[in-house]
């Protein structure tokens, strides 16, 4: 028959190694969850790049919109100074 000294040992022992098995199960959840947060940092960290690279691409393109407009204006004016200026010379060369 086992002493009360070994029945203490081997409940003791039989303790550790549960208290061993759900360390090693809480350590892999750990895990899991360090590598879900590092995944969800990385998307909102690409998320966030992509929405710099968004309205960068906007100010680009509005920039351009701005100097479309401006080009045609200043090709109306020019078209428009053009045709007076023909004017004129046909006017002069007909007196």
């Amino acid at each position: 028959m086992a002493t009360r000294a070994d029945r203490f040992m081997s409940a003791a022992v039989r303790a550790a190694r549960r208290a061993k098995q759900w360390a090693m199960v809480a350590a892999r959840e750990a895990d899991h969850l360090l590598q879900e947060a590092r995944k969800r940092a990385e998307s909102e960290d690409r998320q966030r790049r992509l929405k710099q690279t968004l309205r960068r691409t906007g100010r680009v393109l509005k920039a351009a919109g701005r100097a479309a407009l401006v080009a045609g204006v200043a090709a109306g004016i020019a078209a428009a100074r053009a045709e007076r200026s023909r004017r004129k010379l046909a006017k002069g060369r007909r007196r």
